[in-house]
């Protein structure tokens, strides 16, 4: 049993609901959960061996089988019983340990498997630790791409959680330059920084002009910034032509990273992946090795991620939250709850 200290919130969320993926009702959603553990059975301990009540731990939320030829390869997220814990049910198996921990952390309280708790180093708060699953998120899609050292990125939906995570965690693997797409320009210059030493470079839609969508003016731009062509596009865009026109501007050799959940379809042959030997990767979601290898990074000292919680609200204040985080009227990187 975990105390709650702080929550995550994400769009994620009201997009399964709305898609039948929670398939236990009524339920309590937050899969993006830290806090202390105040009670565990008799057995239960942390990966160290000590026991497990006073723990500051961060829950990692993907549910699975643990046996699997899935589980044992570090791909967790395909296993037949892949679900998240506050969240969607995936796999096709009986779900029984969703049927068990579907109660998310939007609560004071939330009950987990004790396998699932990672304990936290001293310096790293509870609002990163809630946010960690989306810095796991960016790590599986960077992994993904198969970056060589130097190589030039274009990360679209930059403003966003999952894109601002992608930013931050961009020097650790060694990107040699940024190009960041973006509705706003003025968002994007805030999310600059966030680079640190990657140079980074911007494209905002509002500025391409009101008819780009049909006339490929972002391919065109991204091929004006990047002569020789992206060697990765890491591509968080829900929906709409940004997928497919980012992708044209890939150099031979590169990757397509999506992470969006988009519902277009790509416009071009397949035999044009064949031929410029590019490497379409789909992704759901991180691994345990994702977020143990983020946690890592933040236990060193070589990443810091507090700038990027922008939000916090009061868990009684969590539907106008969710609102805000769906609605993004105003730049929001990262929002939590602190009940």
């Amino acid at each position: 049993m975990v105390k709650v200290a702080s929550a995550g919130l994400a769009p994620s969320i009201t997009k399964h609901l709305a898609r039948g993926r929670f398939t236990h009702l009524p339920s309590t959603p937050g899969h993006e959960v830290a806090g202390t553990v105040v009670e565990a059975g008799a057995d239960a301990r942390t990966g160290s061996g000590r026991p497990l009540p006073g723990a500051r731990v961060r829950v990692h939320p993907m549910l699975s089988c643990g046996m699997c030829r899935y589980c044992t390869t570090a791909r967790q997220q395909m296993c037949a019983e892949a679900a998240m814990i506050g969240n969607a049910a995936f796999g096709t198996g009986p779900m029984e340990l969703y049927a068990r921990y579907h109660d998310g952390g939007l609560a004071e309280y939330v009950r987990v498997p004790d396998r699932l708790v990672d304990p936290l180093p001293d310096h790293v708060g509870f609002d990163v630790a809630a946010k960690l699953h989306e810095l796991g998120n960016a790590h599986r899609a960077l992994n993904g791409a198969d970056l060589h050292p130097g190589a030039a990125v274009v990360v679209t939906a930059a403003t966003g959680a999952m894109g601002t995570a992608t930013v931050k965690l961009a020097e650790s693997f060694q990107v040699g330059e940024l190009v960041l797409v973006g509705r706003s320009a003025e968002r994007l210059e805030a999310v600059r920084p966030l680079a640190g030493s990657v140079p980074v470079r911007t494209v905002a839609l509002e500025d391409l002009g009101p008819g780009w969508a049909e006339t490929g003016a972002l391919t065109a731009r991204l091929r004006e910034l990047l002569p020789g062509g992206a060697d990765a596009v890491l591509d968080y865009l829900p929906g709409g032509p940004g997928t497919a026109q980012a992708a044209e501007a890939l150099a031979t050799g590169g990757a397509l990273v999506h992470m969006g959940g988009s519902g277009d379809v790509l416009p071009f042959p397949i035999r044009v992946i064949m031929t410029r030997c590019w490497k379409v990767v789909g992704t759901r979601g991180c691994t345990r090795e994702d977020t143990s290898a983020v946690l890592g990074l933040l236990d060193s000292g070589r990443l810091r991620a507090d700038e990027l919680i922008t939000h916090r609200f009061a868990l009684r204040d969590a539907p106008e939250a969710m609102a805000a985080v769906l609605g993004r009227a105003e730049p929001m990187w990262m929002a939590v709850v602190n009940p």
